[in-house]
Formats: C-alpha cells, sequence, structure tokens
C-alpha cells in the first residue's frame, strides 16, 4: 500500500503510465482508430503527406502510416512484454536455484550466464534468430533468452543476502524444505527488484525486437512492425520523411514511457532511494 501511495505521488511515473496507457489501448483499438487496411496497398496515395485524410502520410505503396504504426505495436508490444516474461521466469528460477545452493549448483549455473553474457544482446539474438528462422514466437525467445543474464544475476545477488535471515533459519527448523522455503519464503522478497528490472526491461525487449527486425530477421514486411517500418522508411528520409519518423517517434514514446515508469517502480520498492 505505501509503495502504492509513494508510486501515484511520483508525476513522472504518472506521466509514464499514462503515455504506456494510451499506447497500449491505441494498439488495442487500432481497427477504431483508423479505417485503413495496414497491408492492402494503393499506389493512387503513394508517398502522400501527412493531411486530413491520412494523418501521418502514406509510404510507397499508399499504405496508411498510422494504421501501420497503431497496427505495428500490436506486435512490438506483445514482443516486449513475453520476451521479458521468458526471461524474468528462466532467470529467477536459475538465480534463485544458484543462490540458494551454492557450491557445485552455483557454479554451473553462473558459468552458463557467464557464457550468455559474453556475447552482446543483440549479437545473441541474432544468434538464435539465424538458428530458429525469424517469425513473432522466435523472436520473442530470442529477445528473452538474450536477457536472461540480468534477471539470473540480481536474483542470485538477493538470494544471497536473504537467505541467511532470521526467518529462513526458522523456517528451515520447522523442517520446510528447500523448495518450501524458496517459494515462500525467498522469492517474495526478490520480486520487488525483479520487477523494477522487469519494467525498465520491456523498454529493452522492444528496441531489440525493433533492431532485429530493422536488420530483416524479425518479423517480415508487409506485416506492419515498428523495426521493419523503420527499415522501409530509411530511404525516403529526403523527400517523404514521414514514413521513418512516426515508426521512429512509437518506439521512442514508449521507451520513455516505460523508462519514466520503471525509475518511479524503482523509487517506490527500492528501500535504500525511498525520500
Amino acid at each position: 500500500m505505501q509503495a502504492g501511495r509513494r508510486l501515484f505521488r511520483n508525476k513522472s511515473a504518472l506521466i509514464g503510465g499514462s503515455i504506456l496507457l494510451a499506447i497500449i489501448l491505441s494498439a488495442l483499438f487500432a481497427p477504431l482508430l483508423s479505417p485503413y487496411d495496414p497491408i492492402k496497398a494503393n499506389q493512387r496515395t503513394s508517398l502522400e503527406p501527412p493531411g486530413i485524410s491520412h494523418p501521418m502520410g502514406t509510404d510507397r505503396f499508399g499504405r496508411d502510416v498510422l494504421a501501420r504504426v497503431l497496427w505495428g505495436g500490436r506486435l512490438a508490444l506483445p514482443v516486449g512484454f513475453v520476451a521479458v516474461l521468458i526471461a524474468a521466469i528462466a532467470g529467477a528460477a536459475l538465480g534463485l536455484i544458484a543462490g540458494y545452493y551454492g557450491g557445485l549448483p552455483d557454479s554451473v549455473i553462473m558459468r552458463f550466464i557467464d557464457l550468455l553474457q559474453a556475447f552482446p544482446g543483440i549479437l545473441l539474438a541474432l544468434a538464435i534468430i539465424a538458428v530458429l528462422g525469424g517469425n513473432l514466437v522466435n523472436l520473442m525467445i530470442a529477445v528473452g533468452i538474450s536477457s536472461i543474464p540480468a534477471y539470473a544475476r540480481i536474483t542470485r545477488g538477493t538470494v544471497l543476502s536473504i537467505k541467511e535471515r532470521e526467518y529462513v533459519a526458522a523456517a528451515r527448523a520447522l523442517g520446510i524444505g528447500d523448495t518450501g522455503i524458496m517459494l515462500r519464503h525467498v522469492l517474495p522478497n526478490v520480486l520487488a527488484p525483479l520487477i523494477v528490472l522487469a519494467t525498465l526491461g520491456v523498454a529493452s525487449a522492444i528496441i531489440t525486437s525493433s533492431a532485429l527486425s530493422f536488420l530483416g530477421l524479425g518479423i517480415k514486411p508487409p506485416t506492419p512492425e515498428w523495426g521493419n517500418l523503420l527499415a522501409e522508411g530509411r530511404e525516403f528520409l529526403q523527400y517523404a520523411w514521414w514514413v521513418a519518423f512516426f515508426p521512429g517517434l512509437a518506439i521512442m514514446l514508449t521507451v520513455l514511457a516505460i523508462n519514466l515508469l520503471g525509475d518511479g517502480l524503482r523509487d517506490a520498492l527500492d528501500p535504500y532511494l525511498r525520500r
């Protein structure tokens, strides 16, 4: 309750949350906000500048940019959230086991995490996409796997400081098994930093997935996705700026909103940053 009140008193978090909610609702109600088909071409309206009939203009095939940006959000946002969910669940599980048991399990798990972390996230995602193929599900998996190390490390570090506390020792003395202690007494105390990291991680996942699509390894045209919309518009920057500008603006606003919300959550949940 106190964390909720602190969050709602944070103006930056409220602004970020409001922008993010507006973007999510715009993606959900895309068919109502734009009457145009995001895929159907119309050469008679090719590269029209923003106007009354097309508020964000049209692309080289005459497709409405507003419709494509709105429908692109229906793919970019789920990729970000699902990828973070994959990374958070896998990373938290690995970090929980490594931190709680220590010894050989800790060494094996953390060397695996070191191996993943040795590759830049985008490079690791590129390699996974190259193996699995470029589609929506594989894009989520690739971005999720590339983000696992951060969640594993923060979970392990938090568990190492929690497992020696009195309430854990008391639960152990009462005969509660390791699984029960980890799930009922350790994991709840790890959730706060994980929630903050996951919130900020959504922004990174959206950028990574858009970058993969921009490079042609993610969601393929003509299906609209913010990354491939940017790629389609880069060759028209000099005389049809709107084709790339508005997808880029959508990515920027989404990432900014998530970061503002994440900073607010960090201030609300982290006891060392409370004012």
